[in-house]
């Protein structure tokens, strides 16, 4: 496919240069000791993205620092969604980016929501799907759920901080939490967006999941059989409901042995190509990944084409550039 034409990646980690430069000067943090996959280049996106054939993707604008002062945190934002918007402006058919809400911080979150989908364009928000133990979907956050309905938003979810062992509470000694935690870190949000009713009450909405949903496809039967044990009860009815409300993208489930039971359980007109880029390195997307989502065998040529494309579109019509 020509870029234009192609993939649209909905899970694009995005560490603007311009912010690490901002953050080094105030201290906040040290280059040297950040992952690797910190060091975002427009040119190495391009070269991986054009590897694959992804026409579009949506970054999710990444902050690595700790701030506890407000209007630190705001600058921090504001640095760190300029610099998104510079990369979409310079290049608009290949990038488009989802603006942060935060869930320990309403009033951050609605001049965000503000700042980033009414003055810059987002495409949409991102959000961890938990933080400091509390997850998407808690009662503290009707507020921006409703705020978020208003505008019909769209909604990237992460996991981000989770415990990975045992110093720091639960999670399995030496794994790193991207193994396992991560997963259940989604599943758990998914369970409580579920059991709270959020979609129910906030209708306008559109969740997506990351890493096809993490653990949930695979054990929604049970959360049917088991949900009146849950505090408040989930009816298997409302399960299956939210399994076909939910987007899923497909970074890190898709093969020959997971693809049937997503394709099974959720709708698939809601599963979205994603690839997690850069912290999936750009050789397992090239070498692995993709191929491995156009030769599975349990997708059609059909469904392949609206999981890379046409789904996205449906979700977010202002990535339709062309």
């Amino acid at each position: 496919m020509p870029p234009l034409a192609g993939r649209i990646d909905v899970h694009h980690h995005f560490t603007a240069p311009a912010w690490l430069e901002w953050a080094e000067r105030r201290g906040v943090v040290d280059r040297e000791r950040l992952p690797w996959w910190t060091r975002w280049d427009r040119d190495a996106a391009l070269e991986i993205m054009d590897k694959t054939g992804i026409g579009t993707a949506v970054m999710t604008v990444a902050m690595l620092g700790r701030f506890q002062e407000r209007a630190e945190r705001q600058e921090s934002a504001r640095v760190a969604l300029r610099a998104a918007a510079d990369v979409v402006e310079a290049d608009p058919e290949r990038f488009a980016f989802f603006t942060p809400v935060f869930l320990d911080d309403l009033e951050l979150s609605s001049w965000s929501v503000r700042h980033g989908l009414d003055e810059l364009g987002a495409v949409g928000v991102s959000t961890r799907t938990s933080m400091n133990g509390v997850f998407l979907g808690d009662p503290a956050h009707d507020r921006l759920l409703r705020e978020l309905d208003e505008r019909s938003a769209v909604v990237s979810t992460h996991p981000m901080e989770v415990p990975a062992g045992k110093d720091g509470g639960g999670g399995l000694p030496g794994m790193p939490p991207f193994v396992c935690d991560f997963l259940m870190d989604t599943t758990r949000a998914a369970v409580n967006l579920i059991r709270n009713g959020t979609l129910d009450r906030y209708p306008n909405l559109s969740f997506i999941l990351p890493h096809g949903g993490g653990f949930l496809p695979y054990m929604a039967t049970r959360l049917e059989l088991f949900g009146g044990a849950v505090e408040p009860a989930v009816e298997p009815e409302r399960v299956r409901d939210y399994l076909h409300r939910f987007y899923f993208d497909t970074a890190g489930p898709m093969s020959p042995s997971a693809t049937p039971t997503l394709m099974a359980t959720v709708d698939p007109d809601r599963i979205l190509f994603g690839t997690d880029w850069p912290p999936t390195p750009a050789h397992v997307i090239a070498d692995r990944v993709t191929p491995a989502l156009d030769s599975d065998p349990f997708l059609s040529e059909e469904q392949l084409q609206r999981i890379n494309r046409d789904n996205a579109l449906r979700l977010m019509p202002a990535l339709d550039r062309s």
